[in-house]
């Protein structure tokens, strides 16, 4: 009943924790020990029913994270059993059916209720193992977007200031159509957990597969959107947008591409396929591109560093995600949430501010938006020590800010020696604050990498002077 494995590589589950519980429902027992012994040499751990009560009796007293459901036992059958689990509320894991004997009507009443997958018996194992990887993965992107409605990621997303409702509005507009969508708004802002929030209210089953340009060397940006076709199995590598296929592929800093990345893009965009590096056969995908950008990128396009005909592709529907300075009424939630997280991740008491220390994260200015309030968020748990905490310590929290006496002392110089030491000192910040990373630099000023070592250059800084354990020359 059962095709043996191929003399191949299967997938490997989970992510280096806990390994997945994987339930057999079957009354035939040399199915349960073929299965159980090979799912245990993947890595899962399995638990065996030989009927629809044993079953019943270990969802109970453990759910797992995938069952594999045979169809016909005697009693209560699989289907029946399905059923059953459909009407409490709905299957709370995925279920794979397996059978011998049963008819397309039954396979397509099967999904129907919300199997995830059919297998028909005798069994491939190589079939098997994939749809069982395949069924985790899509349980656990369901798993992550349950949480980002919730509020456990994405915290951008909380708030109920006027900007965040009209945020939600847009992006549950848009959600509803298949054209592409780039999203505007400043480091930090949360344009990734906007994209995130657009893909889940879209209802595609697919992944989110997030790509960061300025996170990829230049050199390898078309390898890894595009995959590798070469001699030999260790050559060949599946890129972004077949990982994305039937989901949202979201390119963040898209404006840091090369000329040669964005004429392919262009090309994706305008097929919906594209062939490998190295490769002839062309592959055709469905997915929906999401972009996102701090830079100014119909500037870029006049400045001649951006394709014309790829901006108005990825241009067709807008979105701005506001700063945290225009939601700033947002605040208070968005600490309590963090503090919340970060006390049940880390471990940390529960704390409360005082309304001093909150008028005081009110008045700053955020450039770093709520990526930098998250980091002034831990760094209060942390190194205060008064409960509730007060003004002095979100002062601390905070940091020193050079501002006001940067700006008095400028007054008094003219304006070429004004502007030179006023774009030397937010460098030298910028660079301190990343210890001498450029990519991170350059995300954080909204230069591209070029311009930013011609910037640095000028200025006589060099980013090796502020990397950990080096003093900075600032």
């Amino acid at each position: 009943m059962i095709e043996p494995l191929a003399d191949q590589e299967e997938p490997v589950p989970g992510d280096g924790g806990t390994a997945p519980v994987i339930l057999v429902v079957d009354d035939e027992i040399d199915i349960r020990t073929v299965l159980e012994d090979t799912l245990a040499e993947e890595g899962y751990e399995v638990r065996l029913a030989a009927d629809a009560g044993d079953a019943e009796e270990l969802v109970q007293d453990r759910p797992p994270d995938l069952v594999l459901l045979d169809i016909w036992m005697p009693g209560t059958d699989g289907m029946e059993l399905l059923r059953n689990w459909v009407g409490k509320g709905g299957l709370p894991f995925p279920v794979v059916m397996m059978s011998g004997h049963s008819t397309i009507e039954t396979a397509v009443e099967a999904t129907r209720l919300g199997a995830y997958d059919y297998l028909e018996k005798p069994l491939s194992l190589d079939k098997l193992l994939l749809t069982a990887s395949n069924a985790l993965e899509a349980a656990r992107l369901r798993q992550e977007n349950q949480a980002l409605r919730l509020g456990e990621s994405g915290t951008e997303l909380v708030g109920d200031s006027e900007a965040m409702l009209h945020l939600r509005e847009q992006i549950e507009r848009l959600a509803e159509s298949e054209g592409a969508v780039l999203i505007l708004g400043e480091p930090g802002s949360g344009k990734e957990a906007v994209a995130r929030a657009l893909h889940l209210q879209s209802g595609h089953s697919g992944p989110f597969v997030p790509v960061s340009s300025a996170a990829i060397a230049p050199e390898g940006m078309e390898e890894q959107l595009f995959g590798i076709e070469g001699r030999g199995r260790g050559n060949q590598r599946p890129g972004r947008f077949e990982e994305a296929d039937g989901g949202v592929l979201f390119l963040d800093e898209v404006a840091d591409m090369q000329s040669s990345v964005q004429a392919r893009l262009n090309r994706v965009l305008e097929e919906q396929r594209f062939v490998r590096v190295g490769g002839s056969r062309p592959i055709r995908v469905d997915v929906r591109v999401v972009a996102a950008t701090n830079r100014d990128l119909a500037e870029r396009v006049s400045e001649g560093v951006f394709r014309s005909d790829l901006y108005y592709r990825l241009n067709v529907l807008p979105l701005w995600v506001p700063s945290l300075r225009e939601r700033a009424e947002d605040i208070p939630r968005l600490v309590a949430h963090l503090m919340d997280r970060h006390c049940r991740r880390q471990g940390f008491r529960p704390r409360t501010l005082t309304e001093g220390a909150y008028r005081a994260l009110a008045e700053h200015a955020w450039p770093g938006n709520v990526r930098e309030l998250e980091n002034v968020v831990e760094r209060m748990l942390i190194l205060s020590e008064g409960d509730p905490i007060d003004t002095a310590e979100a002062r601390a929290a905070l940091g020193p800010t050079v501002r006001a006496p940067v700006a008095e002392a400028l007054y008094d110089s003219p304006l070429r020696e004004a502007r030179e030491d006023f774009e030397r000192r937010y460098f030298v910040h910028h660079l301190r604050h990343n210890r001498g990373n450029i990519t991170r630099t350059s995300a954080a000023t909204g230069l591209e990498r070029t311009h930013l070592y011609r910037k640095l250059k000028q200025l006589g800084l060099d980013p090796a002077d502020f990397k950990p354990g080096k003093e900075g020359k600032g």
